[in-house]
């Protein structure tokens, strides 16, 4: 066959394959909605201790060198214009809309994320998935529905220790390090940062990434094929699309939420 036609040939194979993705996970993410009035509170708890308490280490320590580095970097580019009174609202802003949300999310997709889809993954590939089934007990209202609470519930949690972490970390080296005035540091924090414009806003984003990673690892997992190298791809894929998610997401909330003052 002409290379050309073989060319165009595998081009749609992707784009059918990918249609064919998203058209799965829309009905697997209706199923899942359907069925999360039916989760019971036990699971739901014992998920979000999972996967938040589990993730609150790495969370505190990338929160608290990332204030680092921003306490540093913000400095160095205030000072040269006389204003390093106002690296409390630089550090504070840089947090609480874009970097909390964003950065605990992706740490999210590779700590969180890549556990349900395993735990998932091997339960199919150990067939407890189908023996449910054929016990009549739902896999979707037991297994998926209390770990997507978990998810939904954890991330934003984390986004705002993320944040505060960072703050005080931003802090330490600002003040503690360096010398600026505390007083200043805090009190421009607190009269340039709005409670709605700010804060909620960065929250709202934390929800949607939790979202959307929780249903990826969750879709992975079902969705992946019943051996080692199967439930391995799964995770892998997992944080591929979980991360080019949260980005894409990132920038249309941003130009939504931020385009107007």
């Amino acid at each position: 066959m002409n290379p050309i036609l073989l060319f165009f040939a595998s081009i749609g194979r992707a784009v059918l394959r990918g249609v064919q993705g998203i058209g799965r996970f829309g009905i697997f993410t209706s199923r899942v909605v359907t069925r999360l009035g039916a989760a019971k509170l036990r699971p739901i708890v014992e998920q979000i201790h999972f996967i938040g308490n589990y993730s609150l280490l790495i969370i505190g320590v990338s929160g608290l060198f990332v204030g680092f580095v921003l306490g540093l970097q913000g400095y160095y580019v205030l000072v040269s214009y006389g204003s390093e009174e106002a690296l409390g609202v630089l550090v504070a802003l840089s947090l609480v809309r874009e970097l909390g949300p964003v950065v605990t999310a992706l740490l999210f997709a590779g700590r969180a994320g890549t556990a349900l889809t395993a735990e998932i993954g091997l339960m199919r590939s150990g067939e407890q998935l189908a023996a449910m089934e054929m016990m009549g007990v739902d896999p979707l209202k037991h297994v998926v529905a209390p770990r997507f609470w978990g998810g939904f519930i954890a991330m934003p949690l984390l986004a705002l220790i993320f944040s505060a972490v960072g703050i005080l970390g931003a802090w330490v080296v600002g003040v503690g390090l360096i010398g600026t005035d505390a007083g200043a540091f805090w009190s421009q924090m607190q009269s340039s940062v709005d409670i709605f414009h700010d804060i909620m806003n960065g929250f709202i984003k934390s929800v949607v990434f939790g979202v959307a990673v929780t249903l990826v690892a969750l879709f992975e997992g079902m969705a992946a094929r019943p051996t080692p190298e199967g439930v391995s791809r799964a995770t892998t894929t997992t944080v591929v699309v979980s991360s080019l998610l949260i980005l894409g997401l990132d920038f249309i909330m941003t130009a939504w939420m931020f385009t107007t003052v």
